[in-house]
């Protein structure tokens, strides 16, 4: 069986027992950094099996390995650096793979920066929509905004604490001043939310990057999430 499993992206104490376990029974597993999923098994004192990296750049290889280890009747997971393998790390190709080929898997669930990004905003959960990292050239960032600007839903992705700045101007021009979140460090110690209409979001970053893993929130169009006119800073 190859098991997908969703591993912490910060707080250690957020593997479950379930995914525990199942790393514990391994004989192998597929990681996308291999200094960094030993590390995680050193933590829990897992004796280390074998270990191969599963990355952008080497899943048609990788790939190939793990489901030849499954087929030979081998316990494998598979785990990215942190949160869901397949979620903005690599894992699609391999989970497309096994469903052509009838190779069979399971999600072990845990921790997610989509989710956690989602309720830590304060903004709608009633529906939402997630799209990775967006974007680098200023064109593409803003069609990326611009083709959200009359959808209800949430918007989550994730960006680099370098471009901040620059993701939060582009919304701001495509969607309006409507509220958002930047979340820097979900779970772990220096964790920090900060919620607000993007005009007033945009100074906090503009020129000042942080360092963490960083993940955003923008609220869908919706008035009641909407600066009102007579309240607008511009």
């Amino acid at each position: 069986m190859l098991y997908l499993v969703a591993t912490p992206i910060g707080n250690l104490a957020d593997l479950s027992p379930r995914a525990l376990e199942t790393l514990k029974s391994a004989q192998l597993i597929a990681c996308e950094d291999t200094r960094r999923t030993w590390a995680l098994l050193s933590a829990f004192n897992i004796p280390r099996p074998e270990l191969i990296s599963y990355r952008q750049g080497n899943e048609e290889r990788a790939g190939e390995r793990v489901l030849d280890a499954v087929r030979a009747g081998h316990t494998v997971a598979l785990c990215s650096d942190g949160g869901y393998p397949g979620i903005s790390d690599p894992g699609y190709r391999l989970i497309r793979r096994a469903v052509k080929e009838d190779v069979p898997f399971t999600v072990i669930p845990g921790a997610s920066a989509v989710d956690l990004t989602l309720l830590a905003s304060g903004l709608s959960t009633s529906s939402y929509t997630f799209k990775g990292f967006p974007p680098r050239k200023p064109g593409a960032l803003q069609r990326f905004f611009e083709e959200e600007r009359e959808q209800p839903h949430t918007l989550i992705c994730f960006e680099s604490p370098f471009r901040i700045a620059q993701t939060l101007k582009a919304a701001y021009q495509a969607l309006g001043d409507r509220e958002a979140a930047v979340c820097i460090e979900l779970t772990k110690v220096h964790e920090r939310v900060h919620r607000g209409y993007l005009s007033e979001l945009i100074p906090l970053f503009d020129g000042k990057p942080v360092k963490g893993e960083v993940s955003l929130a923008f609220a869908g169009a919706n008035p009641k999430f909407a600066r009102p006119p007579d309240d607008s800073t511009e």
